[in-house]
Parts: structure tokens; sequence; C-alpha cells
């Protein structure tokens, strides 16, 4: 089995019909949207595939939804700077009070509910469809088996926003919609880890590609190059679960689970990119590119897929960085400046393939010249970040009609890699931690760490190599709250994390309509 790259979740669009997104009735504060009888709606194989393609889409809509994943997971706290937009700029600061429409809009968690009402009800109804022969007992299990890592994953997602969130695990499609207060975030993750440790075990490393989990060459349909890594799976479970062991703070289980991936990712046909593979136009994120699409590419990420008739207006980071040259746009909404460029990316670091002074074409007299993978214009008073620049041209090629098809990454195996090394150097398996890091940086064109250089810091060094490596991917506030959950050097930070400051405010309208909604105590 031959791949180019890493795992994938694979999300699919945020339009997709079936019963699924027929019955989402009042939860939480989710407006009915049911379009039929829902007891016609779990009759046929066709019903079961299209619930459960539904609840990719769903989950993808809830994080593509004005950029939130980049809004939440990127900017507070981070590398870019807005430029002309106030509630950008608010994000940065941390002024998450502020009455930006925007703010309303993406901390109202109702689109999340709508996913998880979505996995209940798969959970509860799609073995009636069992009635139609083609459907057999073993596809059954393993799609109930990726609806139950969804709903996990779901809920995680939602604890590193929120903290305490209702858990709900049984759908309400009947009216009878009951109110529910918020669960603790330790309750939360302990029924996340525990769904995943239950359902991992019956989910295949491939579908459609004989495993001995689902034998056959085809499934819902499709075979194996269709599907490849497109859907959760085995490793992309396990990878799932270390990331929830890393919010819960137990470093033992995230090793355990981080080993588990490094050792079995080669089963789904993924390994180590190149810069040129991370950030060429038809690369890792562009899930128009040639051959094998970007979902099949990557590790766990929230996609639209070619061909299946889906489509999506929102959740691209170009929509935020891009600009003059490379798009019609004057200018981008967010940029990283020179200063903090140099900073991420000193020289002491080499030849650092992804940014910074190419010193080997350099001779006496001619200016210095930097590498643009990840940035276009450097020294000019915008940079732009094209690290990220999936376009698709529009109409007859029209620049100013640009649609954007890139996927919104989750994880890649680079940033497992660099998971895996923090939680080893927590547990004090520096030896180990650093071959990971060396590895990371040597595939970047950097020197070794070493741990004999004075002022030397293997914890914070891994940190380091993840804000470089994973840019514009949404990680750089999480991972800056796990930092400072270790390290607690910071007492600005500290006050954040102990008065629950690291989460988002509850929106107004969720409260409104559940009145055991409290909010969070740091934004009251």
């Amino acid at each position: 089995m031959t791949g180019k790259s890493v795992l994938t979740v694979f999300l699919a669009a945020t339009l997709v019909t079936g019963p699924v997104l027929q019955s989402c009735n009042k939860k939480l504060d989710i407006e009915s949207t049911r379009q039929s009888d829902e007891a016609n709606s779990w009759k046929t194989i066709d019903d079961a595939r299209s619930g459960l393609m539904g609840i990719y889409g769903l989950f993808r809509a809830a994080i593509a939804d004005n950029n939130a994943h980049w809004l939440m997971g990127e900017l507070r706290n981070g590398d870019f700077t807005s430029l002309k937009r106030p509630d950008l700029k608010a994000i940065i600061e941390g002024n998450l009070n502020a009455g930006y429409p925007v703010f309303e809009s993406v901390s109202n968690w109702r689109r999340f509910y709508a996913a998880v009402n979505a996995c209940n009800l798969f959970i509860e109804r799609s073995a009636e469809a069992l009635a139609d022969t083609r459907y057999t007992e073993i596809n059954h299990k393993i799609d109930v088996a990726q609806a139950r890592v969804l709903r996990a994953f779901i809920y995680y997602y939602m604890v590193r926003i929120w903290g305490d969130v209702p858990l709900l695990t049984k759908s309400y499609d009947n009216g009878k919609f009951e109110q529910f207060a918020r669960s603790s975030k330790e309750d939360v993750l302990g029924f996340a880890v525990k769904e995943i440790e239950d359902a991992a075990p019956l989910l295949p490393y491939v579908y459609g590609g004989g495993d001995p989990v689902l034998p056959g060459t085809i499934y819902h349909t499709k075979s194996y190059n269709e599907w490849r890594n497109m859907l959760i799976n085995k490793v992309s479970a396990y990878a799932i679960l270390a990331h929830i062991s890393a919010l819960q703070g137990n470093y033992y289980a995230v090793a355990g689970y981080t080993d588990f991936v490094m050792n079995n990712f080669n089963r789904i046909g993924i390994s180590y990119l190149t810069v040129d593979q991370v950030t060429r136009t038809n690369g890792l994120f562009n899930e128009l590119a040639n051959g094998l699409s970007a979902s099949q590419n990557q590790f766990i990420s929230f996609n639209f897929i070619k061909g299946m008739g889906e489509s999506s207006v929102t959740g691209h980071i170009e929509q935020l960085t891009l600009a003059y040259p490379l798009v019609s746009k004057q200018l981008p909404d967010i940029y990283i400046t020179n200063d903090t460029l140099a900073a991420m990316f000193p020289t002491r670091n080499g030849q650092d393939q992804r940014f910074g002074a190419d010193t080997t074409s350099v001779s006496q007299g001619t200016p210095t010249l930097y590498r643009n993978a990840y940035i276009t214009g450097y020294g000019e008073e915008i940079p732009i970040f094209s690290k990220i620049k999936a376009i698709n041209a529009g109409v007859a090629g029209e620049s100013q009609f640009n649609i954007f098809t890139s996927a919104i990454l989750f994880s890649r195996l680079e940033e497992i890699a660099l998971l895996r090394a923090e939680a080893l150097t927590v547990l004090g398996h520096e030896s180990d931690a650093i071959t990971l890091l060396n590895n990371m940086r040597s595939r970047r064109g950097l020197e070794s760490f070493d741990p004999a250089e004075p002022g030397s810091d293997l914890l914070k060094e891994i940190f380091e190599e993840r804000r470089r490596e994973l840019v514009g991917e949404g990680w750089r506030w999480y991972d800056l709250v796990r930092y400072h959950k270790i390290r607690r050097e910071d007492p600005a930070f500290n006050d954040l994390i102990d008065r629950g400051g690291i989460y988002w405010p509850v929106a107004r309208d969720v409260i409104k309509n559940n009145p055991k909604i409290v909010q969070n105590s740091y934004w009251q």
C-alpha cells in the first residue's frame, strides 16, 4: 500500500441531505429543520450512509462557520496581527466580551449540538436499516463505531473552547427536549475517552481495502482509493484519544496512544511531508489537487470532497490571510509582522526551509534572499501568509472570483510526532523526545537540538517547533494553554487558567434559551 503523507478524518460537506439533517428539532437552542417523517428515514443502506455522512458534514459546518477554527485556535495571544478588523483585533487581545456580531455567532454552540444529535440519532436508529439486506451487520457495527468516535471528538472540541458543556447522549427528535445544565469538563472528557476506547478496536485501518475488520473491496459503494483516509479509522481514533488525554493533562495516556499511532501510521499509507508537499498550491491543503485528494493525504481534517456533490463557502484560512498578488483582494484581514517572523524563525536555526534568510545563495554585494514557502513579500509593510493557498480560479479563470478549496486540518503526522515529544519530555524521557524533535528539525533544514548547549530548554523548543511547523493550522492558542499549564511560570496566564479565562464565553442567545446554562464565571 502506498501513500503520500498523513492520516485523515474526512468531514464531508456543509450541505448534506438525509435523515440526520432532517432530524434537528430543538436541542439546547437548535431550531427544527425536520423535512420528512422521521419514521421513514432509516429503511435502507442509503439512509444509513446518508446519516453517517451527515454527521461529518455537520461537524465541519460547526467549525467552519465564520472561520471559527482559526478565530478560536489561532488568533488569541498568537502570532497574527489584524490589519483593519477590530473584531479580530479583540480576539487577538483576548477581549472576548466585545459586542461584535461574529462573537455571538462563533460562541453559540448550537451547530456542535446539531452534530452531537446526529451522532445520537444514528447510534439509536441506524440498526433499522438492517432490514435492507445490502446493509450487513459488519458494516453497521463499523458505522456506529465511527459515530461514537465522532461524538467524542465533537465533545473534545467543545470542551477546549467552552470548558464545561452539557453532555447529551440520546437524541431529541420528538419535541420533548429537556433543558440541560452544563456537565463538568472532566466528566465530558471522561465520557469521550471511554467511547473511543470502546469503539476504536471495532474500526478498520482502511475502508474498501480488504481490512481484516472489514472484508471486501467495497464500502458504502466506494473502493479503497475513493475512501482512503477519508473516514475515522483505527489510527485516527487513537490520535484523537491522544489529544483528549493531552487536554486532560494525562501525559502517560498521551504517550501510550501516540505510540500506537507512530507504530501503525504506515498501515494506512502515510508518511512525513516535505515543506513543498505542505505548501505548494496543489499540495497538502488543496482538496481539489490532482491525484489523491488532500483529504487522503492528511491525518485528521475537515473537508468537502469533489465528486460527491458537496461544496463549502466558508472554512478556509485564505479568506483571512491572502491578498494581492496572490488574489485580487488588496489587503489581508490578518498577517504576521516582519518582527514576529524574525522571532519565530531565528537565523541561528540555520537553513529553515519554511522561512528565513537563504544564506547559501547570497554572494558579496547582493541582497539577502528569503525562502518564501510560508510568506510572500517578507520585508514589505504587510507580508502575506501564503503557506496555505488552495486557490481554484472562478469562471473563465477570472481571479476576482477565486474559490478556496483548502481543507481544515486538525492534525497530521508531524503534529502527532511533536505531541509525543511533548509527552515524553513531561514524563522525563528526554532522550526519546529529543530524537523525535531532531527528526522533525532535520526534515526542515535545522540543526539538531543540543541539550548541553547553555540555556537550552527542551520543552520550550518543542513548543517553538510546533509554533513554526503548525502556524495557520489552528493550534497556537491551545498550545499556549498546554505549555502554561505545564510550566506555571507566567502569573497572568496562570490567572487565566485558574479563573477559566482560557475558555470562550457562551453566546447570550444560548443562555436566553436555556436558563440552566450559566455563563463562564470569568466572563460574567
